[in-house]
């Protein structure tokens, strides 16, 4: 009966040190797993605050251009308006009307191309920080498997 007890007793101990030690592994793995989706959070935080960053540059940009275009555009109203006031004819208000309307079109064109540009940019650098986090995860799972 001592050999049955002193077996029991050894498979008790060989079980609890076993199960000991997959705690242990187990436990220390899920901290290191922890740490590692830590470190990807905050790299990811990192990659928002680097695009909402780059689109708020984007914007700045965008409405400075917009005032002054807008600015340019009054003064430009202002130097008809007073280029029509001082007309001696008919005639000649409607070469300066249709020469103010073709220069007006042609500035609201190039300034279109102009914002459309800025805001290309500014999309391109703002997707930037989050495209090369998606990139690290695709090649993170990649390598996993």
């Amino acid at each position: 009966m001592a050999a049955a007890t002193d077996a029991v007793k050894s498979g008790v101990e060989q079980f609890t040190a076993a199960s000991s030690v997959a705690f242990k592994d187990g436990v220390e793995k899920t901290l290191a797993a922890l740490n590692d989706a830590n470190g990807v959070s905050k790299k990811n935080l990192e990659a928002v605050v680097a695009s909402v960053t780059a689109a708020t540059k984007g914007a700045e940009s965008l409405g400075a251009q917009a005032m002054a275009f807008s600015k340019k555009t009054f003064e430009d109203q202002v130097v008809a308006a007073k280029s029509l006031a001082s007309a001696k004819s008919v005639q000649e208000v409607v070469e300066l009307q249709t020469s103010f309307a073709k220069t007006a079109l042609e500035a609201y064109m190039a300034e279109v191309g102009k914002m459309s540009e800025t805001v290309s940019a500014s999309v391109k650098d703002s997707m930037k920080p989050l495209n090369e986090r998606m990139t690290a995860m695709v090649e993170k799972m990649q390598a996993a498997r």
